[in-house]
């Protein structure tokens, strides 16, 4: 950074400028709040509270960023160098300023301090308005959220000293080609985040062996080759959601699930479902619950056994659920041995920041979306990338389009890229019952062709797992299962969040997890008494299925693919994958 350090900044009169933007925008949010809050109820009271609240940050924060321009001033004074700052200790520390300029220049010290700042003094103003029900302020703090993320002066060319010092050394060629590649994801309707051309679905992610072996316009079974002599003579049926493609169960071989499961020697299938297209308009949530029994039936009938372990992942461990309490009310829940469940939830009254898009308004512009019956699988990206901006949106933008940096391949943003459409009233539907309404959890509320359902009647043995730092199925959401399943649950914590807490192969030796044998009560029940074991849960996982049936058979006829009474369709990952 020796060009930035020697003077090569923004200019006084652009430090002005941004300050000045930033300022505005503090003011126009803050004098935004005092509206709401004159709008609520009576004079005095709560209202006059959120007012006087109000009116304390604007004043504080006034007062603190004159001491900004303070301190700036003195170290100009000092022949540049960097005064004290403010102190923003409290504050959560930022990746994004981890370039020693931000701290050591004072004029990049200024900018970082006043959008600490400001960010800081935003986010203590939503929380000050009163007469907002908890989501109509989770709301608002997610608006001012992606407000602040957007107005980070790490984004903009000239207020970020790395991208100030990559334009002098390219002589501005990086400007050129973040030029270019914003222009091609602009054209293509989506962010890059990988080097695609790095990857081949089928060759080296999707790789592991094995044949489809049936298929309807729904979706696509795949059988995988067995690698023992023997096999656990139960079979496993993986269920993945449909919001994503399956293969995130199943990327590169060191970190496929699906390899590793077949390698403890269980009889592994996988759904692979058809992207929605204009055929699938009518497609509701019973086609996907009628299409998890056909799957199991089809098994069942395959291999001539009673039963399967079936794994349900996110939205289609939901759907699990569902299917297992529709199964019960008909009498035929033993066809399932046990049920795994990979950051699922049943309970949505606390649904994490997903939550925070679903309202009747908010259900109203997403069908504004769809076309022909379905809802492009690129929205939905967005509004994932969204919840993460500064990991999923921003933090791409200034290595891609501002520093031109080379894309790095990496297996799982090229997953996240790989979208999947949406059934339009299968997706409504959903967002109603579930997130908004909360219908699975009251007995006989929901339907499935024409049966009500109660999750109370599911006595299957169920394993719950859960990422502790999932921000799409929070592990507080994730633990209410427990309480809804009349069946044995076990219940275990993975480090990580949503994906990488699933996605974690013994080998890698990454993270931890979290069990407990006695039941507890509650989520922080469970935290405190739990044993914290380092590395992987998927031998936790295995060690349970083994307990439940221990028995094996040979690994011949129709355990091989194509060699039983379902010939093989076509080679894994089959069409349905690559479908668009």
């Amino acid at each position: 950074m020796s060009a930035v350090m020697d003077g090569v900044a923004p200019s006084l009169g652009q430090l002005q400028h941004w300050t000045r933007i930033m300022g505005l925008a503090q003011q126009t949010i803050l004098e935004r709040a005092a509206t709401l809050a004159s709008g609520q109820g009576k004079a005095g009271g709560p209202l006059a509270a959120a007012m006087e609240k109000i009116a304390e940050i604007q004043m504080e924060s006034t007062q603190k960023g004159m001491q900004l321009w303070q301190n700036l001033m003195t170290g100009m004074a000092k022949n540049g160098a960097a005064a004290a700052p403010l102190d923003v200790s409290a504050l959560p520390k930022d990746r994004r300023f981890g370039d020693t300029a931000w701290s050591d220049h004072p004029v990049y010290s200024l900018l970082r301090q006043s959008y600490l700042l400001m960010s800081e003094s935003l986010l203590r103003a939503v929380d000050s308005i009163d007469g907002l029900d908890s989501h109509e302020k989770e709301q608002a703090r997610f608006v001012v959220r992606g407000l602040i993320d957007a107005m980070s002066p790490a984004n903009h060319p000239f207020t970020n000293p790395q991208v100030v010092q990559r334009t002098i050394e390219t002589n501005g060629e990086n400007l050129l080609i973040g030029l270019e590649r914003m222009l091609a994801d602009l054209e293509k309707g989506q962010l890059s985040q990988t080097d695609i051309s790095a990857f081949s679905v089928g060759s080296n992610i999707a790789a592991t062996p094995g044949k489809v072996i049936h298929e309807t316009p729904l979706y696509q079974l795949i059988q995988y080759s067995p690698t023992t002599k023997q096999v656990y003579e139960t079979p496993l049926i993986i269920f993945p959601p449909w919001i994503n493609r399956f293969y995130i169960l199943d990327l590169s071989p060191e970190k496929s699930f699906v390899r590793w499961a077949v390698e403890q020697g269980l009889t592994v299938f996988m759904v692979s479902w058809k992207s929605a297209d204009a055929t699938m308009g009518e497609t509701m949530w019973d086609d996907y619950i009628g299409a998890q029994v056909d799957a199991i039936d089809t098994v069942r009938g395959l291999l001539d056994v009673e039963s399967v372990h079936a794994i349900g992942y996110c939205v289609a461990g939901t759907t699990l659920a569902a299917t297992l309490a529709w199964l019960a009310a008909r009498g035929r829940e033993d066809i399932v041995k046990s049920a795994t469940f990979f950051t699922a939830q049943v309970d949505f009254s606390e649904s994490g920041d997903l939550g925070v898009f679903v309202d009747s308004q908010q259900i109203r512009l997403v069908e504004q979306f769809m076309t022909d019956g379905y809802l492009d699988g690129r929205y939905l990206a967005a509004t994932f990338n969204l919840l993460r901006g500064n990991d999923l949106i921003w933090s791409y933008v200034v290595n891609n389009y501002l520093l031109a940096d080379a894309y790095s391949p990496f297996d799982l943003l090229y997953w996240n890229g790989d979208t999947t459409n949406l059934p339009g009233k299968w997706l409504r539907a959903y967002l109603e019952d579930l997130y908004r309404d909360n219908r699975l959890v009251q007995a006989d509320s929901l339907s499935v062709d024409g049966t009500p359902i109660d999750l109370r009647r599911v006595t299957v043995p169920a394993y719950i797992q859960a990422g502790v730092e999932d921000h799409i199925a929070p592990a507080r959401s994730v633990w209410k299962m427990t309480h809804h399943l009349s069946g044995p649950c076990r219940f275990v914590l993975a480090g990580s969040g949503h994906i990488a807490g699933v996605v974690n192969p013994p080998e890698k030796r990454k993270y931890q997890h979290w069990t407990l044998e006695e039941k507890v009560g509650s989520l922080d029940e469970f935290r405190a008494a739990a044993t914290e074991t380092k590395g992987s849960w998927w031998p936790d996982w295995a060690g349970w299925i083994e307990s439940l049936a221990p028995e094996k058979v040979a690994a011949t006829k129709g355990r091989v693919p194509g060699k039983g009474r379902l010939p093989a369709i076509e080679d894994a990952p089959g069409r349905y994958v690559r479908m668009r």
